[in-house]
């Protein structure tokens, strides 16, 4: 490029003129930038149908730095060959922005090839078993860490600073910075705990018996996990506070319970063992109840006012509105077996017992003649 833009110099020289050179150098640059945004347009297109998730990350991460290094260079061109025609000094910058522009532009084609590639696995549209999302997001976040940081020591190292005492400082500075920020690695290492153990992921359910959490995962960053309670507000956790609690993932059970006492009247009793068997019976036959769980009716107690039998049985969806739909039909069903066995619900009474009425009549006439 240098010899090239040369011979334009000298061939202006001859008395042509260089602006027109100029112009012509810059409609040339934007004419192919049009072309391969084209042809990048046609690509994009057939990539589409295809269902492999690396070759549209790379036709959409190509498409910017691609135009872009086409009239970066081409800019640069034409201001080095104007440069050189008024003998500036500003064409030695040239070469080492050229140089600049490809690090820059490398890195973004990098950086946007691991976000589209991240989209693309835990889309199941690109994927048939897309890949889980926290792990995904997770490595993404890393690699372009690690994309960004390689980039800037090449282009320090390119304008002429020592990398390798940067590295020394490094390794000396971080104990330091490793004990004045002791709870921000703390939350790093917390985080990546979570994306190596997996406890939970973005969009489970998740409470603490230990602390007062519980709500939806949003996001799970390096340093904070953002979960979204039940009232709509956001809660902002450190990631180090998740390896001194315990906590349940409740999106993750397998079936939902239902465990409920349920107390008849003392004078129907002659009626418990009839009840219990069609309790038992309807809970074997109905469509929403997991029979293949732990299913059991059993007359449980003698309570103050009722006798009382249990039911514990699992449904089979772990969906919160569904189970609650659930629970309520088996409970009608278990009312109207009790009424149909001409029982009643029990509910809490006392009696009064006089044990010796001829006393009561004695005490009632000496009051009465007082």
């Amino acid at each position: 490029m240098n010899n090239f833009r040369t011979w334009l110099v000298e061939f202006s020289d001859s008395g042509f003129l260089w602006v027109a050179e100029l112009f012509l150098i810059v409609v040339v640059v934007l004419s192919l930038g049009y072309i391969l945004n084209k042809i990048i347009d046609r690509l994009e297109a057939r990539t589409s149908k295809t269902a492999t998730v690396w070759d549209d990350a790379v036709i959409e991460a190509c498409r910017r730095p691609a135009i872009w290094f086409i009239w970066i260079l081409g800019i640069n061109f034409a201001a080095g060959v104007a440069a050189q025609k008024m003998n500036s000094p500003l064409l030695e910058l040239i070469d080492p922005i050229n140089r600049l522009a490809v690090i820059f532009l490398t890195t973004l084609f990098l950086t946007n090839f691991i976000k589209r590639a991240e989209q693309n696995l835990i889309n199941p549209d690109y994927i048939s078993k897309p890949v889980d999302s926290t792990t995904v997001r997770a490595v993404a976040k890393l690699l372009r860490v690690s994309v960004v940081i390689t980039a800037l020591l090449i282009a320090m190292q390119l304008f002429g600073y020592s990398i390798s005492g940067l590295l020394a400082f490094g390794g000396i500075g971080g104990i330091a910075i490793g004990f004045a920020a002791k709870d921000l690695l703390a939350n790093f290492f917390g985080g990546l705990m979570i994306y190596l153990d997996r406890p939970f992921s973005v969009g489970d359910w998740i409470r603490s018996p230990d602390k007062e959490i519980e709500g939806t995962v949003e996001d799970i960053g390096w340093r904070l996990t953002r979960i979204r309670t039940f009232d709509k507000r956001p809660l902002y956790i450190p990631n180090g506070v998740f390896a001194a609690i315990s906590v349940e993932n409740a999106s993750r059970m397998s079936n939902r319970r239902i465990y409920e006492t349920v107390g008849i009247r003392y004078s129907d009793v002659s009626c418990m063992a009839t009840i219990v068997d069609q309790v038992t019976e309807m809970l074997k036959t109905h469509d929403d109840i997991d029979a293949t769980q732990t299913l059991i009716v059993n007359f449980n107690a003698f309570s103050a006012s009722s006798i009382d039998f249990f039911i514990y049985t699992f449904t089979k969806t772990t969906d919160w509105v569904a189970y609650h739909q659930i629970k309520q039909d088996v409970l009608l069903k278990v009312s109207s077996i009790i009424e149909t066995a001409g029982a009643e619900m029990a509910f809490p009474t006392s009696t009064v017992h006089i044990e010796n009425s001829a006393a009561l009549e004695i005490s009632a006439g000496a009051s009465s003649k007082v």
